[in-house]
């Protein structure tokens, strides 16, 4: 279970969110709501631990993250705005190299199964520089069917994304959400998860 408590954020002298306290419970999806500026991104990587909150804590199953440390960032995955692969790297090669930096040994079989899982049948070898941005994008949240993450945290997940893929990741989330997994996310487009009720949380 994740537990936020008072949870307060700025960026510079501008106080983004005071008093944020929330909880997400295994097998639960949050979207984050707010206008542009109004602080879903900073709350989201403050939980990945990028950002530290001006006040607040973060839980992890009772325990305050800051003493977890690892152990609480071997259990999530944060997918952010940017795709964060290489040009000149392939689809397969750009996931493997993810999956080997996040600990995850990922032979080129399943890498190439979890690609094509994301429609990136046929090119998986192609280098990522000759692929449109929503293939791109579909590289990118193939990291999302090898990781082992328990929460997944999603910043525009669905970003350059075609019907059929928004209604993949719909998909792709039910399954995970069935398994007991966690999902926070942040989205300009309407998502749908079949069988599942998507709580919100607006930040002014």
């Amino acid at each position: 279970m994740l537990e936020i408590s008072n949870l307060a954020c700025s960026r510079g002298d501008h106080r983004l969110f005071a008093g944020l306290s929330f909880e997400l419970h295994p097998g639960q999806i949050l979207q984050i709501q707010g206008k542009n500026g109004s602080g879903k991104t900073s709350l989201l990587r403050t939980l990945c631990g990028f950002i530290t909150p001006d006040e607040g804590k973060i839980a992890w199953c009772g325990e305050d993250v800051r003493d977890l440390d690892e152990d609480y960032f071997a259990r999530m995955i944060y997918l952010g705005h940017l795709n964060a692969i290489k040009d000149e790297l392939s689809a397969l090669e750009n996931l493997r190299i993810s999956a080997g930096l996040s600990g995850i040994e990922l032979n080129e079989l399943n890498a190439i199964a979890a690609l094509r899982r994301m429609g990136l049948k046929g090119r998986e070898r192609l280098p990522t520089k000759v692929l449109s941005q929503g293939q791109r994008r579909r590289v990118a949240l193939a990291r999302l069917l090898v990781s082992h993450a328990t929460l997944w945290v999603l910043d525009e997940p669905l970003t350059a994304l075609d019907v059929g893929a928004v209604t993949l990741m719909g998909e792709l989330i039910g399954e995970h959400l069935a398994q007991q997994g966690m999902v926070i996310y942040t989205t300009h487009q309407p998502l749908i998860v079949p069988g599942v009720e998507i709580a919100s949380l607006s930040l002014s």
